[in-house]
């Protein structure tokens, strides 16, 4: 693809522990735990040397020395966290750009723990399952949000939040992002979904600087003779975005190339409010836990109406997520726009038609 010089290398590479010798180095917070680590690799039959602040191990095979260490349960969470480690060939020295490659041992234990996950994505064995977006007067379908899954070795489903715990376990969010971003601009296309919406999730935080993460995004829709605007890129995490400045960087990048912005979870907390008075998004999706039961519950519909009043000010689409019942279609249809949830379609690998999102809906849904 063009500009693959500018490419953000967290976005590209996967992550390996490396069976063939190394040499391995460590960095402790506080001494006590450099002489915990110490006693340790000693009682593991590991060798250890000592340069400045460094602590310097060369092992014969680097899986063997991480897997050693787990097994020894020596260390907690936290202690796993502090210690930062390094693993170079035995040729190399450590210098000031080694600080960019060093990862805590907790990082190393994710990986050993993951390596199921870590073949997924290598393997890129990732599939795309469709919920549909739909017209909350009419029914007919408006778009369809994509939904990753990987498939286990044993072919199992393994479903997005699992992906998506692991790849931040694993330090591969950058790459488990945009490789999701693609598989879904693509497999829409395959579907013959061009004419239609096509929700795409994406994490803020796996994105470092938008020109640089964002352009095989951008290059994939262009091959696929998408028109941008039917493409419509979904703000996830929204509760634990931090910066505000960064995230609206990045939707201006999508808007600057014609592609819509959503944020999804709108109703869960104060941070989605900063979030939408500073985005501006095309669309909001209410939460689905403010939707659920929302026909017997005043609070809720206190807050859902505070939601609608605030987008309909503002011009902004609101999509009622997570509607499970008739009851809740028929409190909400009349003040949001679209709909989605079980009671029209569950996700699946081929996209709903309007007849099979209806089928099972009584007639007194049509009027």
């Amino acid at each position: 693809m063009d500009g693959g010089n500018n490419l953000c290398s967290k976005c590209q590479k996967i992550p390996s522990i490396e069976s063939g010798s190394k040499k391995v180095f460590l960095i402790f917070p506080i001494p006590l735990l450099k002489e915990k680590f110490n006693r340790v690799a000693h009682n593991l039959g590991y060798q250890c040397s000592q340069d400045r602040e460094l602590t310097i191990i060369n092992v014969p095979n680097f899986k063997k020395f991480i897997k050693d260490l787990y097994d020894s349960s020596e260390f907690s969470l936290p202690e796993s966290n502090d210690i930062l480690c390094l693993a170079l060939e035995e040729s190399e020295d450590f210098h000031f750009l080694s600080y960019f490659k060093i990862k805590p041992l907790l990082t190393w234990f994710s990986m050993l723990e993951a390596e199921e996950y870590l073949d997924i994505i290598r393997e890129n064995r990732l599939t795309i399952h469709f919920h549909p977006v739909i017209d909350s007067k009419t029914l007919k379908i408006y778009g369809y949000e994509c939904l990753i899954r990987g498939i286990s070795n044993s072919g199992d489903l393994v479903p997005p939040l699992t992906l998506f715990d692991l790849a931040e376990k694993t330090d591969t969010l950058f790459y488990l992002d945009r490789t999701c971003r693609e598989i879904a601009v693509k497999t829409a296309s395959e579907k013959g979904l061009r004419d239609y919406k096509v929700f795409i999730n994406f994490v803020p935080s796996s994105i470092y600087d938008p020109q640089a993460c964002l352009q095989t995004t951008i290059q994939v829709a262009k091959e696929q003779s998408i028109d941008p605007h039917n493409l419509v890129f979904e703000v996830v995490e929204s509760q634990k975005i931090k910066d505000i400045k960064h995230l609206s960087k990045i939707v201006d990048y999508y808007r600057s190339h014609g592609f819509m912005v959503a944020l999804d979870d709108m109703g869960t907390g104060y941070a989605s409010l900063e979030v939408l008075i500073n985005l501006r998004p095309d669309l909001v999706k209410i939460d689905k836990e403010i939707i659920r039961n929302i026909s017997k519950d005043s609070l809720k519909q206190s807050i859902f109406r505070g939601i609608i009043r605030i987008c309909e000010e503002t011009k902004i689409l609101k999509v009622a997520e997570g509607i499970e019942t008739e009851d809740e279609y028929n409190y909400v249809k009349d003040y949001v726009e679209l709909v989605q949830g079980f009671l029209f379609s569950k996700p699946n690998s081929e996209p709903s038609n309007e007849e099979e999102v209806v089928k099972n809906l009584r007639p007194n849904l049509f009027f």
